[in-house]
């Protein structure tokens, strides 16, 4: 026999396997779920919900899609949140703290409360690499910022109403374009995809079954 355990989405009590996350856990309560499911794997940021376990106060954040069920847990899945997106073209912009100020100047009326970092579903230090933004240190920002999966459950906390992720993505993209060192092998091996090098061997590998295409993977040789 299975333990079960009680929990309660969208208001309603269900008993379900403990074992299972609160995405499956959804869907054995006979939720179908159209949108919020994303990649199933924890890297697309779709599923950002909160919950409350009974008799705590304290609301936390997570990806269903990676946290199990609790006894007394009370969930409700956090509605898509309409982030700033600025347009630019990240071959004109360039890795000043102008830029930022020009394009997400809410950064700058950050209070320091905090509560993106506390509300990160990642544990990232969000408040951290948004310091980094300000400064204009865009190499120390895209590495702090570098697990992001644009939940978006930080901005959804934010008092200054500032839209982490993006600014984020803001610096890891002059970061890669501008300040991290150049891969030389890497843009050989987009050149040599672009030349049609290995379009035969991935048309083999496409014909493949997929239980060989796993054997595969599993057995790559991993470059150091």
């Amino acid at each position: 026999m299975e333990k079960m355990v009680d929990i309660y989405l969208f208001g309603k009590h269900y008993s379900v396997p403990e074992h299972l996350t609160i995405m499956r856990a959804m869907e054995y309560s006979g939720y179908q779920l159209v949108r919020g499911c994303g990649c199933r794997g924890g890297f697309c940021g779709a599923c950002a919900t909160i919950y409350r376990i009974k008799g705590e106060n304290e609301l936390k954040t997570c990806l269903a899609c990676q946290t199990k069920v609790e006894d007394g847990m009370y969930v409700a899945t956090l509605p898509y949140f309409p982030l700033v997106k600025q347009v630019y073209d990240i071959n004109e912009v360039k890795p000043t703290e102008q830029i930022m100020m020009q394009l997400y100047p809410e950064i700058y009326a950050c209070v320091g409360c905090n509560a993106c970092t506390k509300n990160c579903t990642q544990s990232l230090n969000v408040m951290q690499y948004i310091a980094y933004a300000q400064r204009g240190e865009y190499e120390k920002c895209a590495e702090e910022s570098f697990d992001c999966v644009m939940c978006g459950a930080c901005s959804a906390r934010c008092p200054a109403g500032i839209s982490h992720p993006q600014v984020a993505m803001l610096a890891r993209r002059l970061n890669g374009k501008y300040l991290a060192p150049k891969s030389a092998h890497l843009d050989n091996r987009v050149q040599e995809i672009k030349d049609g090098t290995f379009a035969e061997l991935m048309e083999a590998l496409m014909g493949k079954p997929v239980e060989e295409m796993k054997e595969l993977y599993n057995n790559r040789e991993i470059e150091k």
